[in-house]
């Protein structure tokens, strides 16, 4: 496996409180997918875990930014989901597959962490050795 890019996002648990607070459900059905809506109503706290799948996107996204135009990229277009064994990883969908499939991506790694008042996620984007980007380095 060759990485292909890395991205980092920190995002403020209070910043996402009053957003849910303010925007209420459109916010939610805006922001995530309805499997992470059902994770994140799900647990004790759900804004901090909003919060964390909000780093984790805005990660992704500077991960696949590759200067080229990628066109816009919706907020459910990179989806957090846990594998069978509790790891995080993404489900790409619209221009986010789009964009990963362009650069060769294969794989992910995604870590996620939160306190009480942050959340942090890096993304890391991986291609087959013997997988090629189908653009060309300008």
């Amino acid at each position: 496996m060759t990485p292909v890019a890395i991205g980092i996002d920190l995002v403020e648990v209070r910043r996402v409180v009053r957003l849910l607070e303010r925007k209420g459900e459109r916010a939610w059905h805006r922001l995530l997918t309805a499997q992470e809506r059902d994770y994140c109503h799900a647990q004790a706290v759900p804004a901090r875990h909003v919060a964390v799948r909000l780093a984790a996107k805005e990660a992704a996204y500077k991960a696949l930014a590759d200067g080229t135009d990628m066109g816009v990229i919706g907020w459910r277009d990179v989806e957090v989901v846990r594998q069978a064994d509790g790891r995080p990883t993404l489900v790409l969908h619209g221009r986010a597959r789009t964009t990963a499939s362009r650069l060769g991506v294969t794989s992910f790694l995604v870590s996620l962490t939160h306190t009480a008042s942050q959340a942090a996620a890096v993304v890391v984007l991986f291609r087959s050795s013997s997988s090629h980007p189908t653009h060309h380095a300008r």
